[in-house]
């Protein structure tokens, strides 16, 4: 287990050099190290390198860290709302969260509403509808037992295509070509307007999400057992639920405000994880978010080069990867919901 977390590891750090590195302007690979290394340490830039130091630095740095706090993020919470709701196709937006935050974003790329935010304005008011989303999910879906698997999805899916219609209205009406074309490339994910000011909410969410998960892998396990078993084996099953939600619907809102609602990488990820290591969530946690974020590392690399100098959004290339991939895993006899 050891040796599988540190490969990552390893993986993950190449993964963000080359993501510094790689672009419509590439930058050799030991300028890259030697600019960031300056930059880390306090040290002189060669005149000659301060266009390169302000592509590196300023420019691809702060999105190549937030493209792996994102990826680390919803690979997370992949795996825990699938133990949350016991359902294989589960991903973090199977609660509807993204498709309210795509109601405030659509809003602010359509109508302009908060223009007064500047640059902020679209994260904001996507955080605030994911948060409100949020709160209508929860009050719709719990009853006097609680909150159930069952309830949780319909409720999620039920009011996450209610909000989509509204997201789809808003773009339909849009008084310019140019508001809709920014709102769809947006729902579609994208980390094109990342920068260092938006980096650390999402990584203390991310990190704190993660950490409480992993402390709570054991429990994790027993959930995704079913009820009656968790039960029995000590986990207070509806308390524990509510927690999950709210940390999963917490952390999918600050990442969804960031990136958009990138496809796949909640659902996949943490299927070829359990493939690896198997079910046990002892092991799924440290790897899963570590495979997470390399992979939206590269995907964001592919998203600025097969179109350059334009960019294409993230979730058609996490798409064109996700459906093969979990196509050719379903099609594998040896491969159940939870493990091997």
């Amino acid at each position: 287990m050891i040796a599988k977390i540190s490969a990552l590891v390893g993986v993950l750090a190449v993964s963000v050099v080359a993501g510094v590195a790689l672009g419509p302007v590439s930058v050799p690979f030991d300028v890259t190290l030697e600019l960031l290394w300056a930059a880390l340490t306090g040290g002189t830039i060669p005149a000659d390198l301060a266009g390169q130091y302000h592509i590196v630095w300023d420019i691809r740095l702060p999105r190549v860290l937030l493209a792996a706090v994102v990826g680390a993020g919803l690979s997370t919470v992949g795996v825990a709302v699938q133990a949350m709701v016991r359902n294989a196709l589960a991903d973090p937006y199977v609660l509807g969260i993204s498709s309210g935050a795509s109601v405030g974003a659509t809003a602010v790329a359509t109508l302009g509403i908060l223009s007064g935010l500047g640059v902020y304005a679209l994260s904001t008011a996507a955080f605030v509808t994911a948060l409100a989303a949020t709160a209508l999910v929860y009050v719709t879906s719990r009853t006097s037992r609680g909150l159930t698997p069952l309830r949780l999805v319909l409720t999620g899916t039920a009011l996450a295509h209610g909000f989509s219609a509204v997201a789809m209205l808003l773009v339909f009406q849009a008084p310019r070509g140019d508001a809709a074309r920014s709102a769809i490339f947006w729902l579609l994910g994208s980390l094109g307007g990342a920068r260092w000011a938006s980096l650390p909410v999402a990584a203390a969410v991310t990190a704190l999400g993660i950490g409480y998960l992993a402390t709570k892998a054991r429990q994790l396990n027993a959930l995704a057992m079913g009820d009656e078993t968790a039960t029995t084996l000590g986990v207070p099953v509806q308390r524990f639920r509510t927690h999950l939600f709210v940390v999963t619907a917490a952390m999918t809102a600050v990442l969804v405000a960031v990136s958009g609602a990138v496809g796949f990488v909640g659902l996949m990820l943490p299927h070829l994880t359990r493939m690896v290591v198997g079910a046990d969530h002892r092991k799924v946690l440290p790897l899963a978010p570590l495979a997470g974020a390399a992979f939206l590392v590269w995907v964001d690399v592919a998203a600025r080069l097969l179109a350059a100098p334009e960019e294409l959004p993230l979730g058609v290339i996490t798409a064109a990867i996700g459906v093969p991939c979990f196509v050719i895993l379903m099609r594998r006899r040896s491969y159940v919901f939870g493990g091997r």
